[in-house]
Order: C-alpha cells, then structure tokens, then sequence
C-alpha cells in the first residue's frame, strides 16, 4: 500500500478526533466522503477539504486557516500566519530577521522562490570578526551589533502578499489578527513559557527587551501570565498604514539603526532604506519518480538536499528498513559528502557562481555514491569537497500552507539564536537578529553550530549569509504532493531528507513520517547524532561499524502538509509544546 493512500487510513469510527477545524464540526456528508480502509497506523495525520495551515504556534496556524475562510489563499494566509508567529513566537517569529518562502501557484502550474534574507551592512568586512592576529571572535559575531543583519522578513512577506495572494485582502487585512494579538496580549504557554527562562540571562542585558519580557526582578514572564507588546502592535499598524516602507523608512528604521549601532554594529538608514527582497528560481531534482522542489542559494538546503537524495537514490533503502543500522550506515556517509560540499562551494549566488547545476547531478552523485562503503566508516580527515564543476551544464520556525485551490506556501524564517540577539529595538517592540555568525569568519572557525565555510561565504557589503534553511515541496506527475519545512539550524537539510525518506521509501504516513526517530552527520564534530528511541541494538551495531554516536536533544520540528485524492493531511511536529495543523 502506497505512503499516499496509507495517509489516508483513518478509521471512519476516530474520525472527529482527527478532522481539525476551528469550531470542530464536520458535516455528515463530508464525513461520508472519507474512505475507509483499514489502517493500523500507530499516529494519524489532522484531515480537511478546504485549507491545512501547519505551524510552530497554534494560534498563529489558526489565523491562517481564518483568512483562508475569508477569501485568502495560501499566500495571504501565510502572510499572516508570519506577521502572528511575531506576536506569538518571538523565539524564531518575527520582524527582525529574514527567511525563504516556496509559492506553488496551482493554475499557473508554477513555483516560485522568494529570497528574504537578511543582508550584510554595506559597512561590512572579510574580516569583521577577527581580531589583529586574526583570531576568530565569536562574540562580536554572535552577541554584539555586529551580529544583526539587515532584517528582510517585512519586505519579504509583505512581496509574497502583494504579488501572489489572492487580490481580494489586502496587506492591512492579514495584518489585523497580529496587531490585535500584540495589542491585547497573550497567554505565556507552550514553548513561549518553556523558552523565557533559558532567554532570560541574555534579554536582561538590555533594557528595552527587559521591559517587554522580564519582570522587575528579572525574571521570566510564567505559564499562563499576559504577554502584551504595545510597541510591536504599534510597528505592525505602521507597516499596515504604510506598507514595508514604514518599517524600513521613518521612525521605526531609526530606532533599529539607534539599537544596532548603540551596540557596536554597523547598520545604517541606508541599508535599511534599499533592503530587497528578491525572486529566484527554486532548485529542482528527481527521487524515485517524485520531483523535488526547494529553496536555491543563498540557502544551502535545496542543493543540498537534491544532493542527498541523488546518493541515496542508488541504495535499496526500502529493502534495508527504516532506522535500520544500515540504513543509518547510508545517510550518515553521505550526509558527510555534502556538508563538505556545503562547507566548500555555496554562498549569496549574486557574490559567488555556485556549481548549483553540478552539486544537484545524478552523474556527479553517482560518483560520490561510489566513495561510500556499506561496511566502512570514512574517519571526516578522508574527506574533502567533492568536485562538480564537470557537471555543470538553532532557533528557526517554520509553517507550511494549502489552501483548496492547491496552491501551496512552504515558509522558513529566523532569527538564528532563540530571540536572536536578544536585543529589542526600544520603541519597536521588534527582536533582531544575530544572523551574522552564519558567515564564514575564517575557513576553519565553525559558526554556532559548527558549520564551517569558505570563501564563497565569507562577509561583504549586502551580501546574504549562507543558510541551511530548506522549504520544501514534492510533485507527483506534476500535482503537489508534501509541504514540508523545519527549524533546526544545521539539522535542517538532513530532517528534511528524513521526511521525504521516511514518506517515499518507508511508506510512512504524514504523522509518523514527522514521529520517527532523526540522525544527522554534518562532520564537524565527527559524530553521528541521533534522538533517543533509537533502538539500543542499532546503537551498538553502528558503533561496532566504527561511528561515534552520540544521542543529543530531539532534532528539528517538522511542520507537514500532505495532499491526497481531494484531502490535505496535517502533521504538526510533536517534539515540541503548542504546534498545530489546523484545518477546514
């Protein structure tokens, strides 16, 4: 039975328990609708008709499912469900960073990228984050104003909303539900609760996010108390008003220049005044039939991810079994040949010319297949970047959505560290980004999360750092397949790849897909990391092999949308607090 119609496998009798809309009522005709076949499937994905908006913060999903009741299709439900996770996921949500979006317009049978990164200061060097001798310093990278990029998440948004939403919204309409949130407050719960605490040491360094989130003594905002944040209600209704330009014009970019350089940064007016958000033609690839469509550079993830599937294309994985010693084996050897490829050949596409075409060739795969052995484990030292020019012719959120048309939204964005720098512009409400470490200081100075990178990514003037980030989506005969997208920082490419291994090749359903135990192998460190629940038996059969493993914290929190013969299938990511598929 095929991963699409398995989804599908929800028993008639559970049905109200798995049909998510906002008041929780479905008609009985629709519920005729649904097939019945059998299915012993251990966790089910949320169904619905009309709309499937998947998120990190459910009552951001549910903004989204709301504008698409009103009209809006799936980009201005996405428009929306961006501007809320500001509001009610300041972790990653937010104003003050930036992301990659994935349109797929159904009519038009066409998809579309939209790079909204954050951009270097025009005052940026090679050499920002050295010292005299030429040492690498992490903290000016991550934890000063030099840290904060150019933020792109307002200007990206508000492109996609005016240029692909459905014209019958405006950029004000999607915005209302946020400034409302903002204005009113919210119910401190979920992962916004579990989070404060660990962020509280940082934002207590400035008085301006102490006064939002902290109380007086300096502590966290607890469970269930109000979050309210006048000023950031204040700068939404501005951009309402005025479009991006109140944010990157006037009052607000102001005070975002004040707080930046107050800090030791150099952003200035300028490079707020003439940030663009820019379109680029998605990367594309082949899995088994399927065609895979993801976000090109200045993200490393698409290329990336093509690249893995390409190695793993020619390995029976089916056969050899989900999570299985060799199937960990497999990934894990070809997972180290593409971050070395990462580390060596990608950067901002419109500083550096990628080898995008060579790094996503079957022939160029072909020829990495053939360094990986199914017995040996390749010590990280043996490996060095790939060559193919011959074949050339921590903390992200993310949320994916659907809407009845088909048309299709696959959105990551971030701030990079949980609440990024920690530093509120005062008077803005708006959390900036400490997006800067993911450049490349020195080649041999691994960022945060120990990615390391060349020349193609090393700082200059507006130019956009490398990302791991990879919205995702899968075809099928030229009809939308999976949505799919995760936080996770260099996790990302390889939870990713999981999912479309775990749907494709495991014939695992939406839900079960997004439940499975994640391993990741980016060599450096030389460890192959993996979530508990895997089996102990596998452990010791990969350790016997020669891999170092290393169980960490859970990777990743996936955020999936599935769509079958007329239903959208929902998996909201369990591995955290508060995730939700929502759906009509």
């Amino acid at each position: 039975m095929s991963a699409l119609v398995r989804t599908l496998a929800v028993l008639v009798c559970a049905l109200p328990t798995y049909l998510a809309t906002p008041s929780q009522a479905q008609t009985a005709a629709q519920t005729a609708e649904l097939p019945i076949i059998a299915d012993q499937a251990r966790i089910k994905p949320v169904l619905a008709r009309n709309g499937m908006v998947v998120a990190q913060e459910e009552r951001a999903a549910r903004i989204g499912v709301a504008i698409l009741q009103k009209g809006g299709n799936a980009v201005d439900a996405a428009a929306a469900v961006g501007f809320a996770l500001a509001v009610t996921h300041p972790q990653a949500g937010n104003l003050g960073g930036g992301g990659f979006m994935l349109i797929h317009l159904q009519a038009q049978k066409r998809t579309v990228a939209i790079d909204y990164r954050e951009t270097a200061p025009s005052a940026a060097t090679p050499d920002m984050f050295l010292d005299a001798d030429g040492k690498f310093l992490p903290e000016r990278s991550q934890h000063s104003g030099d840290a904060v990029g150019v933020p792109g998440s307002v200007a990206g948004l508000a492109l996609a909303q005016a240029k692909y939403g459905s014209g019958r919204l405006t950029l004000a309409d999607v915005l209302a539900p946020a400034i409302a949130l903002a204005r009113d407050g919210i119910e401190v719960r979920d992962d916004l609760a579990d989070s404060l605490p660990h962020a509280a040491r940082r934002m207590a360094r400035y008085p301006s996010s102490r006064a939002i989130f902290l109380h007086p003594d300096g502590s966290a905002f607890a469970r269930g108390e109000t979050l309210v944040q006048t000023d950031l209600a204040h700068t939404l209704s501005t951009i309402a008003e005025q479009g991006p330009r109140g944010f990157y014009e006037g009052e607000i970019a102001q005070k975002i220049v004040s707080a930046v350089q107050a800090n030791g940064g150099r952003i200035s007016l300028a490079d707020l005044a003439t940030y663009t958000a820019i379109e680029r033609e998605p990367v594309r690839g082949t899995y088994r039939g399927h065609e895979i469509v993801s976000m090109p550079p200045p993200s490393s993830g698409g290329v990336h991810l093509i690249e893995l599937l390409n190695m793993l294309e020619g390995f029976p994985l089916a056969a050899l079994g989900s999570n299985s010693a060799q199937t960990i084996h497999l990934e894990a050897e070809a997972m180290k040949l593409a971050y070395a490829d990462r580390a060596r050949w990608l950067g901002d596409p419109d500083f550096v010319a990628s080898p995008i075409k060579g790094l996503t060739s079957k022939a160029y795969a072909d020829t990495l297949r053939a360094q990986i052995s199914a017995t040996r484990v390749r010590p990280v030292q043996e490996i060095m970047p790939g060559n193919p020019l011959p074949y050339e012719s921590d903390q992200t959120t993310h949320f994916s959505v659907v809407d009845g048309d088909g048309n299709a939204v696959s959105n990551t964005y971030t701030l990079n560290f949980s609440y990024g720098l920690g530093l509120v512009a005062d008077g803005t409400g708006v959390l900036l980004n400490n997006e800067m470490d993911d450049f490349a200081a020195r080649e041999d100075a691994p960022n945060a999360f120990g990615l390391l990178g060349g020349k193609a990514n090393a700082p200059a003037p507006r130019k956009r750092p490398l990302s791991s980030m990879t919205p995702t989506m899968m075809f099928k005969d030229g009809a939308l397949e999976l949505v799919t997208g995760t936080p996770g920082g260099a996790r990302i490419i390889t939870t990713v790849l999981q999912i479309i291994l775990n749907v494709v090749d495991h014939q695992m359903n939406i839900a079960e897909a997004s439940d499975a135990v994640r391993v990741h192998h980016q060599g450096n460190p030389d460890e192959l990391r993996v979530e508990r629940g895997l089996s102990p038996d596998t452990q010791r059969v990969l350790e016997n092999m020669g891999h170092r493993v290393v169980t960490r914290e859970t990777m990743g929190s996936v955020q999936s949308i599935l769509r079958t013969q007329g239903w959208l299938m929902g998996a909201a990511d369990q591995r955290q607090r508060g995730t939700g598929a929502v759906g009509y």
